[in-house]
């Protein structure tokens, strides 16, 4: 038995997270078209056709431009907040299947052996969530899109093996930037985006250290860069405990193995353009 989890994609253009075991698998967020989504998966050895349920964390275009024709080619339900629900302008087709279930942030819900707990996060849509998900004794988390990172968030994450994190942007490159002033002003704010100098204090501050995995998400290819948010959290995670963490870079930087206690972690970023690894637990 095993459970599997691989971002297929994260930023602007597009965000959907893969989560699997041995009988269920489930999508969360679909920001992809379902050729670009079943492709993703193919790559990684993954199969669309297994695909239970879509998990939607808000209306935003980048998590839910795939949704409709994913639910409705594959007969996949949708768990959605009735918030959310009821902003998304929906296909007549999805309403007479009566394809919705929805729940209620910071109630847990199951699908299959797959138990999901959506708790709410501060950004600039209806009802906005992120998710810690739990199967056969592995728990994960997927925390995009959010201004700020309340206590609810550090409390959630914690004991995750499995942690998607967003690390949005850098500030100079954002104040710099082409981007307009009221866009700037609304990514900055407590209902934007993360920073990545938000992501490196959390990880300093308030991060558990629990996860095999650590993946950083929603980078923005306009006002971040690779090189820079790895080399900001891998510094945060250095000094998290007083040193005690050793850094080794490995394949060129694109993944940061960490050892602390004689124990090994990576850091690795999600990419717009190609899916991450299937991390298997």
């Amino acid at each position: 038995m095993s459970v599997r989890i691989c971002v297929l994609g994260s930023g602007s253009r597009g965000n959907s997270t893969w989560i699997r075991t041995e009988t269920t698998a489930v999508l969360i967020d679909a920001g992809f078209g379902r050729k670009e989504t079943a492709e993703r998966l193919a790559s990684v050895g993954e199969r669309l056709e297994d695909l239970k349920a879509i998990v939607v964390s808000h209306e935003h275009q980048d998590h839910i431009s795939g949704l409709k024709a994913l639910a409705l080619k594959l007969k996949a339900p949708i768990y959605i907040s009735a918030v959310t629900r009821r902003v998304i302008t929906w296909d007549a087709r999805l309403v007479v299947a009566g394809a919705f279930e929805v729940f209620t942030p910071g109630e847990s819900f199951t699908i299959g052996d797959i138990e999901l707990h959506p708790f709410s996060v501060p950004h600039d849509a209806a009802d906005p969530v992120a998710f810690t998900v739990a199967a056969q004794g592995v728990k994960a988390a997927v925390v995009t899109d959010l201004g700020y990172i309340p206590e609810v968030v550090k409390q959630r994450v914690r004991g995750c093996q499995c942690l998607v994190f967003e690390s949005n942007h850098d500030l100079d490159m954002l104040k710099v930037g082409p981007y307009p002033w009221f866009i700037k002003q609304r990514v900055m704010s407590r209902h934007g985006h993360l920073s990545n100098l938000s992501t490196a204090r959390f990880l300093t501050e308030d991060y558990d250290g629990a996860a095999e995995v650590v993946v950083l998400a929603h980078l923005s290819e306009t006002n971040n860069h690779p090189e820079i948010v790895r080399m900001t959290a891998a510094e945060a995670l250095a000094c998290r405990s007083n040193g005690s963490v050793q850094v080794d870079s490995q394949d060129g930087g694109a993944q940061v193995n960490l050892f602390e206690r004689g124990r090994r972690s990576e850091l690795l970023l999600a990419r717009q353009d190609a899916p991450t690894p299937v991390f298997r637990f």
